[in-house]
């Protein structure tokens, strides 16, 4: 820490054996990012450019791909300069951004992923309501709020940190997330209730939410005719595998968070790039595999490539 200028780094200790794969570790990050921003674009894209798909579900498919890239962009290039660095360091108040963009951005995911369960609710539990409900109003409604209450709710815990007094400089991590709380001298009570309350409003109520709306729409569609469980299934089944995927990486930073220490730093990193190498290149791979309309086009576009 420089006393003089008052910046404090902290070290990130996460990384194992860095000096000695530094150039492999590069290599599989860069080539992820690549994949992340390629993949993610060339639905967004697609979905920009086709009529057919500029309908409330494609419009939030592609919220929820771009999310991803900004998401991939507040982690990975800092980890690839990490990777090249004789020391893997971070100044505090680039930690508390990357903090705030990584919660914010995990918060505005859940609340996209319910406001498609809802979408999914109302085409296909009251279909003729659909074209009311679902406006364009709503829509833009729903992406706002999605991408501005997480920040919101994000703000309080950064600022509170900002404020902390740090007695650690050293977190063990590869990146800054809700383990910075351990470099405090004292534990907040104020960051453990809006953690507590972060917790529950943008990540287990939109869970608990979605689920119950899938229930809903797999009750109603049992019910139902043969083509009314088609098209559930074939646009309900992405969703909810995006769900899992992502339930999962939630799961993966409240577990290391929550050990701490006694967790080995081996498998502390092998489970915190699982939790941010799959997930953003997996929303476009079952969405490109397992939405008709999208799965279509971009059969369209490489077949054209080939033909050129």
């Amino acid at each position: 820490m420089d006393d003089e200028l008052n910046v404090t780094y902290i070290t990130l200790d996460g990384h194992v054996d860095v000096h000695k794969y530094r150039y492999l570790y590069f290599l599989i990050i860069f080539t992820v990012y690549i994949l992340i921003i390629c993949c993610n674009f060339t639905i967004v894209c697609l979905i920009w450019i086709h009529k057919n798909l500029h309908e409330p579900m494609y419009i939030f498919i592609a919220a929820l791909l771009l999310n991803s890239v900004v998401f991939s962009s507040a982690l990975y290039p800092k980890l690839l300069i990490d990777f090249l660095s004789e020391q893997q360091i971070i100044s505090y108040p680039a930690c508390l951004l990357q903090y705030f963009t990584f919660y914010s951005l995990s918060g505005s995911e859940f609340l996209l992923l319910a406001a498609m369960a809802y979408d999914r609710y109302v085409s296909i539990c009251k279909p003729l309501q659909y074209a009311t409900v679902m406006r364009k109003t709503t829509v833009s409604i729903f992406l706002l709020l999605a991408w501005l209450l997480p920040a919101c709710q994000a703000v309080a815990p950064t600022i509170l940190s900002a404020q902390m007094k740090l007695c650690n400089l050293t977190l063990k991590g590869i990146f800054c997330n809700n383990s910075i709380y351990s470099l405090h001298c004292a534990t907040s009570r104020a960051l453990s209730v809006i953690g507590v309350a972060a917790l529950l409003d943008m990540g287990l109520l939109p869970f608990l939410f979605i689920l119950f709306t899938y229930t809903r729409i797999l009750v109603i569609s049992y019910r139902s005719f043969s083509n009314v469980r088609t098209k559930a299934a074939q646009t309900c089944l992405p969703h909810l595998l995006v769900l899992i995927s992502f339930s999962c990486l939630c799961a993966y930073d409240i577990i290391i968070a929550r050990l701490g220490s006694d967790f080995p730093k081996t498998a502390r990193l092998i489970m915190t790039l699982q939790a941010v190498l799959y997930h953003p290149l997996f929303n476009p791979i079952i969405y490109g595999l397992k939405m008709k309309e999208i799965s279509k086009h971009l059969k369209k576009l490489f077949y054209q490539a080939k033909v050129i």
